[in-house]
């Protein structure tokens, strides 16, 4: 007999929250990929074109840890339109030793959502300069809201502009912002004109057309780049790779397959063999971050099977502590 644990979002929202922890065992997740030994195999994605939806599947091994993560990660975009969330999914962890189910963790995407922005705040942490005071923001959907509450930790800003294609949408987004985090917020009517007043741009759309043009960036900004995790999305012009002064990416082979680094190679804008620096490194220190106040720096996300090993152990551990969940036996 053996005994797996079922965590539902209520109870999970209860333990893991975005703070410092999460932080840490995200930014210890992109120390061990830039160690080289982490088993993380490609993505795995379905498409439903016809409702505009696609499912993720992703997985990591992380050596030295006594479980790992698989996780179902859909998004159905024409969802809102129905009054349901455009993501949801969950995640299994398994003994890494029996590969034995431990638990269930069906967290309808909140995991994914806190990983991601803490991904995010990592990335503007090593790159961003120590001082800004706007941070723009591409998208209104929740994780544009995870990402900017993430970001509060590691930066002290006290203005977000917020754009996005529906205008209601943006001012509510806005709202949120200015009330979780108690920063003066607001919608702005161009992304050209959040990016020209930001030190700090976040994109977090599904788009599949470059939102920011490589004419607009200007000295001592940071993008974070999070959208563009399959083959057709994309959020930045593919100019922009070569164009600023130091492109990180969370793993190469994910960027130049799914990411804004794909694009620039396909556009024949870069190399396909091009050298980029990798997250890890940058913690690290086995490469070069920001060297200037006025570097214009990109990190391009697109989030990885070993960050969902990381948050659902995380998660589950909290758990156990916490005496949450409902046991079944098997």
């Amino acid at each position: 007999m053996t005994e797996i644990t079922i965590l539902p979002e209520s109870q999970l929202r209860q333990c893991v929250h975005l703070d410092m922890e999460v932080l840490g065992a995200i930014e210890d997740v992109f120390t061990a990929l830039a160690g080289g030994k982490v088993i993380m195999p490609p993505i795995l994605r379905l498409d439903i074109e016809e409702h505009h939806g696609e499912i993720d599947v992703k997985t990591a091994y992380i050596p030295g840890l006594d479980s790992f993560a698989v996780k179902m990660s859909p998004g159905f975009f024409n969802n809102p339109k129905l009054g349901l969330p455009s993501t949801n999914g969950l995640m299994t962890l398994f003994s890494a030793h029996t590969g034995l189910v431990e638990a269930m963790l069906l967290d309808n995407g909140y995991l994914t959502d806190v990983r991601t922005a803490a991904a995010g705040a990592i990335a503007s942490k090593y790159l961003a300069n120590p001082n800004i005071d706007t941070v723009g923001v591409i998208g209104t959907g929740s994780q544009a809201r995870y990402q900017v509450e993430a970001l509060k930790l590691v930066r002290d800003f006290s203005n977000v502009l917020v754009w996005g294609r529906d205008a209601g949408k943006a001012a509510a987004c806005a709202d949120d912002i200015a009330e979780k985090l108690d920063v003066s917020a607001g919608p702005c009517a161009s992304i050209e004109d959040v990016v020209a007043a930001s030190q700090g741009v976040i994109t977090s759309t599904p788009s599949s057309e470059p939102l920011i043009q490589s004419d607009w960036l200007h000295p001592g900004l940071h993008v974070t780049a999070m959208g563009s995790d399959a083959e057709h999305k994309r959020e930045l012009d593919p100019a922009i790779v070569a164009a600023c002064d130091l492109f990180v990416c969370d793993t190469r082979a994910q960027s130049a397959k799914l990411g804004e680094l794909h694009h620039a190679i396909d556009a024949g804008i870069v190399d396909t063999d091009v050298a980029v620096t990798e997250l890890g490194q940058v913690i690290t220190g086995d490469a070069p971050g920001r060297q200037s106040a006025d570097d214009i720096t990109v990190c391009d996300l697109t989030g990885t099977g070993a960050q969902d090993t990381a948050i659902a152990r995380l998660a589950f551990q909290k758990a156990q502590r916490m005496g949450l969940g409902t046991q079944f036996e098997t």
